[in-house]
Formats: structure tokens, C-alpha cells, sequence
């Protein structure tokens, strides 16, 4: 019966997968893979206040030394209420992951912090050559969020044994 269950098909937003065998757990990320892994994908979750109310955008980032770099246009929110911030800059969270929706394993990472924008040219110089941006739209500002609080966690199968385990020592 499991095995027949493993083959089910599931559509899910146009995407056809094999349905997963089995339930899952979730493992809390220590801070330092939680943000390992959040540099290794180009696209995140930007999410900030505005008009009093949480908004999230779809933003590519990269990593550099801890701090997450995104790059904005003029006209950006996240830009003008940066600007008008604390010498800290503006409370965001930043979340980005990867989870197959086949297998339905992967991880997903929160990092918290301060957002502020970058304006040493030298530095927004060297960030506009390391971060692309999607959209075609003159991305000429940049921002770094600088984390202070960084979760993660990771989707297993929940038939792995625990890590504190005896079968898993």
C-alpha cells in the first residue's frame, strides 16, 4: 500500500509530482546553515511595514559576509522608509527557501534585522556587479539587511530517525 501511495500523482499549480511517501518532521537549523543555506538560492521574500501593515516582495539577493544585498529602484517603499529610519535603518525580515513539491523535503530560512541603504559608491558600485536584478527596471540603489535573529528549518522525512536517536549515533 505505501508503495502505491508513493506513485500517486498530485497537480498542484500546474505542477504534476509524485505525492509523498509519508509524513514529515521539521529539525530547527542552528543560525550559521540557516544562513549558509539562504546563500544558496538567488531569490527571496523581502517583507516590511508599510502604511502599518506587512507587505512582502519577491526580491534576488546575494549573500555577502553575513549580510543579505538586494538591489531597488528609486521609487521603492522599502527605499523611502529606509531612509527615513533609524540610524539602524528599518526592521524587515528576509525569508527565502527551497522545498520540492514533489518529495515535499527542503528547508526554509528566516533571517530578521535591520535594512539600510548602501551608500559608499565603491560599495554600490561592486554590488550592482554582483547582484542582477529580474526585473527590467533601472535597479540603481542598493540595501543590506543585516541580520540579528536567523531560523531555519529543515523538512525530513519523518520515518529518519531523530539525531538524538540511538540508531541515528
Amino acid at each position: 500500500m505505501k508503495d502505491e501511495t508513493a506513485r500517486r500523482l498530485v497537480r498542484t499549480n500546474g505542477i504534476t509530482a509524485t505525492a509523498a511517501a509519508g509524513p514529515r518532521r521539521l529539525v530547527e537549523l542552528s543560525p550559521e546553515e540557516a544562513l549558509r543555506l539562504l546563500g544558496t538560492v538567488p531569490l527571496g521574500r523581502l517583507v516590511f511595514t508599510r502604511q502599518a501593515l506587512p507587505t512582502a516582495r519577491p526580491v534576488n539577493h546575494v549573500l555577502d559576509r553575513g549580510d543579505i544585498v538586494i538591489r531597488t529602484h528609486e521609487d521603492a517603499a522599502l527605499l523611502s522608509r529606509a531612509r527615513q529610519s533609524h540610524p539602524h535603518g528599518v526592521v524587515v525580515a528576509y525569508e527565502a527557501d527551497d522545498i520540492d513539491v514533489g518529495t515535499r523535503l527542503g528547508w526554509s530560512v528566516v533571517a530578521t534585522g535591520y535594512c539600510h541603504p548602501v551608500t559608499d559608491p565603491a560599495e554600490v558600485a561592486r554590488y550592482q556587479a554582483l547582484v542582477h536584478p529580474w526585473l527590467d527596471h533601472p535597479m540603481d540603489h542598493v540595501v543590506r539587511i543585516r541580520p540579528g535573529l536567523i531560523t531555519g528549518m529543515r523538512l525530513v522525512d519523518a520515518a529518519l530517525p531523530r539525531s538524538g536517536d540511538a540508531a541515528a549515533r
